[in-house]
């Protein structure tokens, strides 16, 4: 009982060995982040299960930030967290409807999903694909059309596609 118990615990002591460098202030946490990261998951409604633990330090130990599942996978891998490709899916699916994280559709091909729920805008940099938050810089949208019968605006994302220059090629 106490071996199944502990061979539990050690991808979990992966994950918080893996993020033991990251300072506390870096991350804006207080107290004990394990006991943060277990109540944010019930005040959202979800179990705190290992493996939403495991995925949900992964996720929130390092600030605001934009990764798909591949990259949450493979940062899972790398910590050595017993997870399924599936799983990861499922988990961001769970915490984006639980409203702790935002899903972008900005490419396709894939889901990004950002760490910071709150209503702000983006820059998507398509060659690497990257997503960079915009800074608040007071973006207006004017003319909205009306929604239709029954419905009602719920928010507006914009999202800045860049690309760079060819070499040579200079702006007018």
């Amino acid at each position: 009982m106490l071996d199944s118990l502990m061979s539990n615990l050690l991808p979990l002591q992966a994950v918080l060995n893996a993020r033991a460098s990251v300072p506390a202030t870096e991350a804006g946490r207080r107290g004990c982040p394990l006991s943060d990261l277990r109540d944010r998951l019930r005040r959202a409604g979800l179990r705190p299960t290992r493996q939403r633990l495991s995925l949900g330090w992964l996720l929130f130990g390092r600030g605001d930030r934009h990764l798909t599942a591949e990259m949450l996978y493979d940062e899972a891998m790398r910590a050595k967290v017993p997870v399924s490709l599936a799983t990861v899916y499922n988990t961001l699916h769970q915490f984006t409807e639980a409203g702790l994280l935002r899903q972008l559709a900005l490419d396709g091909s894939k889901a990004y999903f950002d760490t910071n729920p709150s209503e702000h805008h983006h820059f998507f940099l398509e060659d690497e694909g990257q997503v960079l938050d915009m800074p608040d810089c007071g973006i207006t949208v004017d003319s909205l059309p009306d929604a239709p019968e029954g419905m009602e605006i719920a928010g507006v994302e914009v999202i800045v596609r860049l690309r760079r220059r060819a070499a040579g090629i200079r702006k007018a």
